[in-house]
């Protein structure tokens, strides 16, 4: 069976070697950098088997990027509590969302009316979160999202395309990102936001697609794994508008 490896960093900016990746089901460490190749290094290596190979890496790699605890024991925070961070970060927030569905959404009078295919005025929508947006953004605050879709949208999609206009109203910046270009990037399949690239807040869902809690990561090791993640989603991303323009077309 294929391992599921996750990049947990490089102690290079040049070249990726050497570097660290997890297997996400057994928890193992995968190291890889250049081999110890000087018989007379080699002939001091107790326990060296038959197929193994040595390899160099420097100590800020294990420290930077290996994991720190034999079983991670995960920072749960409740619903309330994750809510209060929108108004305490400094400077910006940032949201990858990857479902294809959201039980939330399909609760609410706007789903079941973009789902009749009447227009929603999206202005009256919330006003409660709407207003908090404003308030935030005026501050000098960013929200931004990138949003996987997939070919063809789902339902959900598609009505979080549409729900990206009052996004917009309130000041978040929002743009999207085909499935297969997010798979070909390497991006997890994992709902999160990042703050003030310091602190990152992973979003657990059930099997209903319901958000059941929230887990806090402020390791910077892995902070840093997902701001990577932020970057290469960011770069490959367009605003909104391009994005439901190009995808009219192609049903045109």
């Amino acid at each position: 069976m294929t391992r599921r490896l996750r990049f947990n960093g490089t102690g290079s900016g040049v070249n990726g070697c050497p570097s660290i990746h997890e297997d996400l089901d057994t928890g193992e460490v995968i190291v890889h950098g250049p081999a110890l190749t000087n018989p007379d290094d080699i002939a001091q290596l107790r326990h060296l088997n038959e197929g193994e190979v040595p390899v160099v890496v420097p100590r800020e790699l294990l420290v930077d990027f290996g994991p720190k605890e034999v079983v991670r024991v995960p920072d749960i925070i409740g619903l309330d509590e994750f809510d209060g961070l929108f108004t305490q970060f400094a400077h910006t927030a940032w949201r990858l969302e990857t479902r294809r569905r959201y039980a939330s959404d399909e609760l609410t009078d706007s789903y079941a009316r973009f789902t009749r295919g009447e227009p929603i005025e999206w202005e009256g929508v919330d006003a409660e979160w709407c207003a908090e947006r404003r308030e935030q953004s005026a501050l000098g605050k960013r929200f931004e999202r990138v949003r996987i879709v997939d070919h063809p949208p789902t339902a959900g999609q598609l009505y979080l395309l549409d729900n990206a206009r009052r996004n917009s109203a309130v000041g978040e910046k929002i743009l999207n990102l085909w499935r297969e270009a997010a798979d070909s990037l390497g991006l997890p399949a994992q709902d999160f936001w990042i703050f003030d690239s310091r602190l990152v807040a992973l979003l657990n869902f059930d099997e209903t697609d319901s958000l059941v809690n929230v887990e806090l990561i402020t390791e910077p090791a892995e902070v840093l794994r997902y701001a990577m993640v932020r970057d290469a989603a960011l770069h490959h991303a367009i605003p909104y508008e391009e994005f439901a323009a190009r995808l009219t077309a192609k049903e045109d």
